[in-house]
């Protein structure tokens, strides 16, 4: 863990990052978010219920203009959040899955860029505002739809590597693209101490 926050300086002023010096790679950065609603609101968005005009709803109309809406947000992200970097999205994936379990809509965003920074911030904000736009479609018929779980599944590229997150525990971001763990076992101290202190202390225990 970093030992202060990364957009403040040292006299804990708020700063953009320069990112300058940093190589333009592939990045990827996948996030998600979870409306709960009542198992009728559900159907109605699904396309299997109908609406308050009893007419039949049209399936795919909201899950449409929530995936829209994602797309739109995210490559906004820079004007909406004071201290991202406008990054080169070059793909976007929306996944929007119905879910009788929670009852609700799933929502799972994935944004590729090259660039110089992360996307985790825009695919956050797709999940976000995928995830607004189905409540304002569906609060007609129900105020109390419940907004849950926004957050970053894993990221990839940079220097940092690959973080995910594994179960409802939180990766842990490890450098030179090695794999993100979850593990809170600590690492032996002989391992950390030069080869020649080792010998030392084994000739001395001996």
């Amino acid at each position: 863990m970093a030992a202060r926050l990364s957009h403040t300086d040292a006299r804990g002023q708020v700063r953009m990052v320069d990112v300058g010096a940093k190589p333009e790679t592939e990045r990827q950065a996948v996030a998600s978010a979870a409306v709960k609603m009542a198992p009728s609101t559900l159907a109605l968005v699904m396309g299997d219920g109908v609406d308050v005009v009893a007419a039949p709803s049209p399936k795919g109309d909201v899950l449409a203009t929530a995936r829209l809406a994602a797309i739109a947000a995210l490559k906004r992200t820079a004007e909406l959040i004071p201290l991202c970097h406008p990054v080169r999205v070059v793909g976007t994936d929306v996944a929007l899955d119905g879910d009788a379990s929670l009852p609700g809509v799933r929502i799972r965003v994935t944004v590729r860029a090259f660039d110089r920074t992360g996307v985790e911030m825009e695919a956050m904000v797709g999940a976000a505002a995928a995830a607004l736009t189905i409540y304002d479609m569906v609060k007609g018929v129900e105020r109390g739809v419940e907004i849950t779980g926004v957050r970053l599944e894993e990221k990839s590229g940079g220097r940092s590597g690959t973080w995910r997150r594994l179960g409802d525990k939180t990766g842990r971001e490890t450098e030179g693209g090695a794999r993100a763990s979850n593990s809170d076992r600590r690492p032996r101290v002989a391992a950390s101490r030069p080869k020649a202190q080792v010998k030392a202390t084994k000739a001395k225990r001996g």
